[in-house]
Formats: structure tokens, C-alpha cells, sequence
């Protein structure tokens, strides 16, 4: 029997909480609400459990404090996505509290729970219920109501763990999008494999494939429409002249963690670009204000001040005008995509920069904002050509030294259109005119497979089914590629349409894809039909009709 948790175990969980996520991560992406294999939840809840693993293992001490610091610090660096965010947020309270204990016992994992939730809760500005937000309250309750002195941690974790389960197959009934593609929360799903990973170290097992439940009954009685996603605020543009950046270290002893929070809230009504992290035993705090001494003066009421620097952006961006504005281009292009052929096909076009990314690795805001600063131009414009990557581009725009335009393209066909669209000789508004205008004649439709057996539209679908998308809907199924790729282009076909261009990729050859074209040109003689390899994985082909 188990009673209480060492730093050593501690240590042995979170790495193994952050192998069993990655080794499961597919699993997590595959119950997307949209049956295809474009799902990032689990990567991002990987990469930022990895990045918690990687600085618990540099942790020189099994002091609970010191290792609980490095996970907190590590998931944040590393958090990727939504559900990596929230996640971080998690393991961030669920740390503040054992930190505060030399091991862990029921009680203080119970607290801890309870500190996690409320910081998960406190970070989405508008919380959904059937969501990961949902499995960790439950597990806390959970925990909360029945945690007491002297318990075996392997079976009250087990408790805890079987609370989020039974909370998870509910996760349906809260949000109907759920129900209606017949899954559980995908980020429920990823948090309840890291904390598997947490008690199968207690419980002395080594377990590593886990058998999963996701599915419940489809229901068909909802529209398609509804999305599960988060929606996190821009940064608001920076106003202020002077960047203040400092440690504050050897807190007070009257110092307490609310401090820490009213410290932050003071920050935000004198300045923007607020960071304050950390815990009483170190906090990071970077502000943009006009008021850089009023900063000092509160963060000296919580404790010594380290490694202070104070930087006029004002100063700076003159003198980096004056010695740049000759020097820049007027415009510079980025594009995001996944594939060799596509990456290609777009340095064709002159576009400066490529973005190695698209439907199962999401760049984040600071992958942008670099390849955007890589370029010697005024003004870039960027190409997400993914709705998943378009709130990251405009986040971009906030930390990048560049003026970015962002381009909200959906897909690579859109990116390409607005790519050919662009004229450097012309005005921005022009130019960003043009580009909206040209991306808004584009048809895009994608064949891929389908990951898991559900029902979407009235459409029966089978695990391996390859199916036909038009723009987000399933239009077309079969055995064979080149059937569907067809049946898609005579679903999508209008009689404006003059060019049909295919993009190969995912193993498909090119005598492949010259089939499938002969084929069109017969059918259509009145369109162009063309063929290029994209070398995209997961999609055999992505179409454009213009």
C-alpha cells in the first residue's frame, strides 16, 4: 500500500504521463468531430507534455518544490494549441499545490485537482462544458469528496481516474457536435491517458497500449454546424514605449500567491503584453508600459528584483527604421503547407518563405512571426491555408517586427489563387483586395480516408473508407481513390467552371493521376484539366475548380 507519493515517483509520472500520451496521441487526434485525419489534440497535448518531461528530467533534485516548478514551467513553454494551453494550465495548478508538500497523499492531489480546474476555467474566456474543462471538474469533485488521511494512492487515483471516465462518456450529451459524430472530447480523452500514465507508475504497472471506448451513438437529429473549439483573444496592439523585463526572487515572507495575481492585475491597467509566471519561489514579468518605475515600485512589494532590463521601443524602432527603410522591399510572402511538391510549386511563385505545416502539425504564432521577420520587407502577407492555422497568423501579428497581412486562406488551391492574385506593384489595399477577391472563385474539394467508423450527413462511413470533401463536407465515398476523386469533381462541378487542377500526393503515382485526369477531360472537354504533385501526406488529391 501506497500512502504517499515521493519526488522520485513524482518525477518517474510526469515522464511516463508524457510517454503514454505520445505513444496514444493518434488515438486522441482521431476523435476530431470531423472524420479525417487532420486532428491535432493529441500532438499538441504531447508536445506539451514533452516539453514538461524534458525539464523534469533536468531537475538536478527530487525536492518536490523544484520539480513541481520545472513541470509548471516546461508545459508552458511548450504548450501548443488550445487543449495545450489548457492543459498547461492544468498541470500549473495542480503543481502550485504540491509544491506546497514534501509528498503527495491523497489529500494534497485532491487540492491540487481543485487548484487545477480553477486555473483551466480562469484561463478560456468562454468555457464549454463537454470538454476537458469538464473531465478535470469531475475528477475533482471526485477527489475533493472523497480524499482522506492515510489512503492508498494506487486506489484512490484509480477512483479518480474511473470519476473522469464516466465523466468523458458524458462529454457527448453536453456538446451535440459530439453526439452527432458519435465521439467523446478529444481532450478529456488526452488528459485521462497522461493521468493513466501518472497511476499506472503507482500502481507498478507497464502498461502502454491502452484499449479505448470513444465511441457512443451517432445522433442524426442535429445539424453538422456547430464547432468544439475555443476561442482565445488577440493581444491588443502595443501602446506602450517602454519593454520592462525582470525576475523577482527572494519573495518577502508575507508574500502569498494572490500577490502574485494583484501584482498581475495592476500590470494590466498600466500596460499591455502583461507576463507574469512563476510561484513564490521565482516569477518572470515582461510589461510594455509608459510607466516603467510605477512597474518596479509594486514588484519591490513582493520581493528582490533580477536581471532587470528596460528597453525604449520607441528609440529602437527608429533607429531600425533609419538604418532599414531603404534596405526593405515593399512586400513579402509566406505560405504555410505540408509537402514537397506544393513548397515547390510556390517558391515557383516567388514567395519568400515556406512553413513546413497544415493538418497534423499547426505552426505556432512565433513560427510565423520568424519566418515573417526572416524576410527584409514593410509589409508580409501571409498564407495560412488552414482554418486552424489562421488564429495562430494573427497572433503573429503581435510579436513579430514585421507589418503582417494575414490572408485567411482555408486550403492550398485558396493560397495559391491568392499567390498569383498578388501584384508588387500595386497597393497594399489593392493587393489585399485582389487576393480576397481571388480566393472567394475558388472550389477546393480533398480525398483522404476516413479514421474511424461514424455517420456524418446521413452518410454510413467505415474505418478506411476513402472519402471526397468539398470544402467541409463529405460528398463522396468508396473503395477506390480514383472513383471518389471523380465523384467529388462531378459534386463540385458548376457550369462557370473552365480549369480543374489536381495536386497528388500521399503515395499516389503520376501515371495514377493521369488517369484520373484523362478521365475528366473526357467528361468535361469544355474545362483544362491539369496535374501537379503535391507530395502532401494524408491527402491523395487536393482539387481546385476555377
Amino acid at each position: 500500500m501506497i500512502k504517499s507519493i515521493t519526488g522520485n515517483m513524482f518525477r518517474k509520472m510526469i515522464l511516463n504521463g508524457a510517454k503514454l500520451i505520445d505513444i496514444n496521441k493518434e488515438h486522441v487526434d482521431a476523435l476530431n468531430v470531423f472524420p479525417v485525419p487532420d486532428g491535432d489534440t493529441g500532438t499538441n497535448m504531447s508536445l506539451t507534455m514533452l516539453s514538461a518531461a524534458k525539464e523534469v528530467a533536468a531537475c538536478q533534485s527530487n525536492n518536490m518544490s523544484s520539480l513541481c516548478d520545472a513541470l509548471a514551467k516546461g508545459a508552458l513553454r511548450g504548450a501548443r494549441g488550445n487543449s495545450g494551453v489548457i492543459l498547461s494550465q492544468i498541470l500549473k495548478g495542480l503543481a502550485s499545490e504540491m509544491a506546497l508538500q514534501e509528498t503527495i497523499t491523497a489529500k494534497s492531489f485532491a487540492k491540487g485537482l481543485e487548484k487545477g480546474t480553477a486555473v483551466a476555467y480562469k484561463a478560456v474566456t468562454k468555457p464549454k462544458e463537454g470538454t476537458i474543462l469538464t473531465v478535470v471538474k469531475a475528477m475533482s469533485d471526485f477527489a475533493t469528496k472523497n480524499a482522506k488521511r492515510n489512503m492508498d494512492m494506487e486506489a484512490f487515483m484509480k477512483d479518480v481516474l474511473q470519476a473522469g471516465e464516466e465523466s468523458l462518456k458524458l462529454t457527448p450529451e453536453l456538446l451535440p457536435i459530439l453526439k452527432k459524430a458519435g465521439v467523446v472530447d478529444a481532450g478529456g480523452r488526452g488528459l485521462l491517458v497522461i493521468l493513466q500514465g501518472f497511476y499506472n507508475v503507482v500502481a507498478g504497472v507497464e502498461e502502454e497500449n491502452i484499449e479505448f471506448e470513444d465511441t457512443v451513438s451517432v445522433d442524426n437529429s442535429s445539424k453538422f454546424s456547430d464547432e468544439a473549439h475555443f476561442e482565445i483573444q488577440d493581444l491588443s496592439d502595443i501602446e506602450f514605449a517602454y519593454c520592462t523585463e525582470f525576475f523577482i526572487i527572494n519573495m518577502h515572507k508575507w508574500t502569498t500567491e494572490a500577490d502574485i495575481d494583484r501584482f498581475r492585475e495592476k500590470l494590466m491597467t498600466i500596460g499591455d503584453c502583461v507576463l507574469v509566471i512563476g510561484d513564490l519561489s521565482m516569477v518572470k514579468v515582461h510589461v510594455h508600459s509608459n510607466q516603467p518605475g510605477v512597474v518596479l515600485t509594486h514588484a519591490l512589494e513582493l520581493g528582490e528584483l533580477d536581471k532587470l532590463k528596460i528597453e525604449n521601443m520607441l528609440e529602437q524602432n527608429r533607429a531600425i527604421l533609419g538604418k532599414k527603410k531603404e534596405e526593405l522591399k515593399p512586400y513579402g510572402l509566406v505560405s504555410v503547407c505540408a509537402g514537397e511538391g506544393l513548397a515547390a510549386i510556390f517558391k515557383d511563385l516567388l514567395v519568400d518563405n515556406i512553413i513546413e505545416g497544415g493538418q497534423t502539425m499547426n505552426p505556432s504564432a512565433d513560427d510565423i512571426a520568424r519566418a515573417c521577420d526572416a524576410i527584409p520587407a514593410e509589409n508580409v502577407f501571409v498564407f495560412p491555408n488552414n482554418k486552424n492555422i489562421i488564429l495562430a497568423a494573427e497572433q503573429a501579428k503581435n510579436i513579430s517586427k514585421r507589418k503582417l497581412v494575414i490572408i485567411p486562406t482555408v486550403n492550398v488551391p485558396q493560397g495559391l489563387a491568392a499567390v498569383l492574385a498578388f501584384n508588387p506593384e500595386d497597393t497594399l489595399e489593392n493587393n489585399i483586395d485582389f487576393m480576397s477577391e481571388a480566393i472567394n472563385g475558388i472550389r477546393a474539394g480533398m480525398v483522404t480516408y476516413a479514421v474511424r467508423s461514424t455517420n456524418i450527413n446521413d452518410m454510413e462511413l467505415k474505418e478506411g473508407d476513402i472519402i471526397g470533401i468539398d470544402s467541409k463536407d463529405i460528398v463522396a465515398k468508396g473503395e477506390e481513390v480514383k472513383e471518389v476523386t471523380t465523384e467529388l469533381v462531378d459534386k463540385m462541378m458548376t457550369n462557370d467552371v473552365s480549369n480543374i487542377t489536381l495536386y497528388f500526393g500521399n503515395n499516389v503515382k503520376e501515371e495514377e493521376a493521369n488517369d484520373v485526369a484523362e478521365e475528366l477531360t473526357q467528361k468535361y472537354k469544355r474545362c483544362d484539366v491539369d496535374i501537379h504533385f503535391g507530395g502532401q501526406p494524408l491527402y491523395y488529391y487536393i482539387i481546385s475548380l476555377e
